[in-house]
């Protein structure tokens, strides 16, 4: 009976994790940044469904949506007012403005963690539900709500996985992800599909915050745990395989609710954390990384 418990909680886990981290990890494929305001951009997404839905008085429908969009916003604003000017600033040397890139990144997924904490206080904050109620598989007491959260996150990666195989656009940034240079060599234009990816990224970081919401529930300390699992998802996936972060999603979930039920919810972090120290001595690019 435990060890069903143990499937169905750590599958919810870790499609949730999947889905953060596919769009992180598209980010860094693409454009080559590591956006370290991950975490403030999902959890932005939470608080405004909460928010949304328990100040403004909309249903729980039209909080996810206000949730959605305010991460697609987040995401916009980190590449045009943060990412953007410092690679296309001439006062920075080249080799320097991937490291101008993290820390900024960094440094605004702090401002929006304040800001949060500033307008809607420190505390946990729980996105009502879209599906209510208690299912039974085999045995087992499963809020509907978490079979939800499994079932679309699972939807959406596999419409994100049709729009880069089976769409123009799509291939665009597949393109782009393996020669930037080639693809403005056939005429297209680098800047909208960097644009493109961003847009992207913001959709699934607002569904994968909203569902977070939902499922475990977020507040402003939530921000830098959340950037870190995202982080240590696509190291040990190989950072820009988004195949590779899907994988390391699995295992991070399912190691980290073992260690909550066998051990302690206090420690679920660590096994993972070892798991990624042991992953960067015997292989340094990951899973599937190819760099």
């Amino acid at each position: 009976m435990l060890f069903l418990q143990i499937l169905i909680d750590g599958f919810a886990i870790s499609s949730l994790y999947a889905l953060g981290a596919t769009g992180f990890t598209l980010i860094f494929g693409v454009s080559g940044v590591l956006n370290l305001s991950h975490g403030a951009i999902m959890v932005s997404a939470a608080v405004a469904a909460w928010a949304a839905s328990g100040i403004l008085n909309l249903n729980t429908y039209a909080g996810a949506m206000v949730g959605v969009a305010t991460a697609l916003v987040a995401a916009l604003a980190t590449y045009f007012v943060v990412v953007l000017p410092i690679q296309k600033s001439r006062r920075i040397p080249t080799e320097e403005k991937e490291i101008f890139v993290l820390t900024a990144t960094l440094l605004w997924g702090i401002m929006l963690q304040e800001l949060i904490a500033y307008f809607f206080t420190n505390n946990a904050k729980t996105v009502l539900p879209i599906v209510d109620g208690v299912v039974e598989i085999l045995g087992v007491r499963t809020p509907r709500n978490e079979i939800f959260t499994a079932a679309v996150c699972c939807i959406v990666i596999g419409l994100l996985w049709l729009l880069v195989n089976k769409t123009k656009t799509g291939k665009a940034v597949l393109a782009a992800s393996m020669n930037p240079r080639g693809v403005t060599l056939l005429g297209l234009e680098l800047n909208n599909i960097y644009i493109a990816v961003w847009v992207i990224y913001g959709v699934l970081a607002g569904i994968a915050g909203v569902l977070l919401g939902m499922f475990l529930g977020v507040s402003s300390y939530s921000v830098g745990p959340l950037t870190a699992s995202a982080f240590s998802i696509v190291v040990l996936g190989g950072l820009g395989s988004v195949s590779g972060s899907l994988i390391a999603a699995f295992v991070v979930g399912y190691l980290e609710t073992f260690t909550a039920y066998m051990i302690s919810p206090a420690y679920r972090s660590i096994p993972a954390l070892l798991l990624l120290v042991a992953v960067m001595y015997i292989r340094p690019q990951g899973l599937l990384g190819r760099r």
